[in-house]
C-alpha cells in the first residue's frame, strides 16, 4: 500500500473502484495481429478486416448459409457410447462430456435443411470445436443420415468439413466410417443429386481421405489447411522445408486439387449459383441473409 492509498478515505476509494472488462470484448486477428471488436464479428460473418476466416460452429455456419438464416434441424442417430472402454490420461466418456458441455452439441456433426438462394438443400456441418471434429461413429452416422435425407427427399447435399482426422478413441470403428461415408456419396451419385464440399480450416486425415475430396464441386474457404498429414509431420519426415503456403487452400487451387477458393462473404451466392445449375432450377438472387 502506497502513501496515497493510506490517505484516501474508504468511501472515496469505493467510488473509483476499477470495473473488470469482459475477457471476450476484443479478439486478436491471427493474420494481422490487430484487435477486432467482438460485437462487429457477426456482421462481418466472422471474417476479420485482414481477411482471416475465423472458425465458426454449426449454428453460425447454418445461419450464414441459408436464406434469412432459417433452417430445420435433422437429428443425428445415436451410437454406442465408448464401445472400446477407451482410456488414456482420462476416460473417453469424460472427454465426450467436456466436449458436449463446451459446444452444446452431442457430437461433431449437425444437419440443417433450408433454402440457399431459394433452392432447398441439405447442409451438414462438421464442428472442429468438438474434439477436433474427429470422425467417429457418431460423425459417420451424421454424414450417412444427411445423405439419406437428401436421397429420400431428392435434395442436393452441401457438406462443410473441418476435422483433425479419425477419432483415435474408437480405433478401427472410427476408420470404418471412411468406406461407409464413401458409399453414402455413391448413393447420392446414383440418385443424380449434387454433392458439394466446402473445405474449411482445417480439413485433414481420414476426412480428407474420404468424403471431403469426393464432391462434384470442391470449394474452400481462404487460408484453410487441407491435407492428410500436416506440414510439420511432413517436414520432420523428409527433413526439407516446404513451399510457402503449402497445403493451404490457395496452393491446392493453383495445383488443381480444388475448384475454387471462395470468401465467406461470397459463399452463399456461389453455392446458390452452383446449385441452380446442378439442379436445373432458378436461383433467387434477391434473397439476402439476415444479420445474426
Amino acid at each position: 500500500m502506497n502513501w496515497l492509498q493510506k490517505l484516501t478515505p474508504p468511501g472515496v476509494k469505493s467510488i473509483f473502484t476499477k470495473k473488470d472488462s469482459p475477457d471476450n470484448l476484443w479478439v486478436k486477428c491471427p493474420k494481422s495481429g490487430e484487435m477486432v471488436f467482438a460485437a462487429d464479428l457477426p456482421g462481418l460473418l466472422h471474417v476479420t478486416p485482414a481477411g482471416h476466416h475465423m472458425r465458426i460452429g454449426p449454428d453460425l455456419r447454418l445461419q450464414y448459409t441459408f436464406d434469412d438464416g432459417k433452417y430445420e434441424t435433422v437429428a443425428v442417430p445415436e451410437v454406442a457410447k465408448d464401445p472400446l472402454k477407451f482410456k488414456d490420461d482420462q476416460k473417453y466418456t469424460d472427454r465426450l462430456k467436456k466436449a458436449r458441455a463446451k459446444t452444446g452439441d452431442d457430437d461433431a456433426m449437425s444437419i440443417g435443411v433450408g433454402h440457399i438462394r431459394g433452392i432447398k438443400t441439405v447442409a451438414l456441418v462438421q464442428n472442429f470445436a468438438f474434439m477436433g471434429g474427429s470422425l467417429g461413429m457418431a460423425a459417420g452416422e451424421g454424414f450417412i443420415k444427411a445423405a439419406q435425407h437428401a436421397v429420400e427427399n431428392g435434395l442436393p447435399l452441401v457438406v462443410f468439413t473441418a476435422a483433425g482426422g479419425a477419432r483415435m478413441q474408437e480405433g478401427a470403428l472410427s476408420l470404418m466410417q471412411m468406406p461407409r461415408t464413401t458409399i453414402a456419396v455413391q448413393e447420392l451419385r446414383e440418385a443424380g443429386l449434387p454433392y458439394i464440399v466446402v473445405l474449411c480450416d482445417p480439413t485433414t486425415g481420414g476426412v480428407t481421405a474420404s468424403y471431403a475430396m469426393l464432391g462434384d464441386i470442391q470449394l474452400a474457404e481462404p487460408g484453410a489447411l487441407i491435407c492428410f498429414a500436416g506440414p510439420r509431420v511432413i517436414e520432420e519426415t523428409i527433413r526439407e522445408k516446404l513451399p510457402e503456403g503449402f497445403q493451404r487452400a490457395e496452393y491446392l487451387e493453383e495445383h488443381g486439387m480444388i475448384d475454387r477458393v471462395v470468401p465467406r462473404t461470397d459463399l452463399r451466392r456461389v453455392l446458390g449459383d452452383l446449385l441452380a445449375v446442378l439442379t436445373q432450377q432458378t436461383a433467387d438472387h434477391a434473397a439476402e441473409p439476415v444479420p445474426v
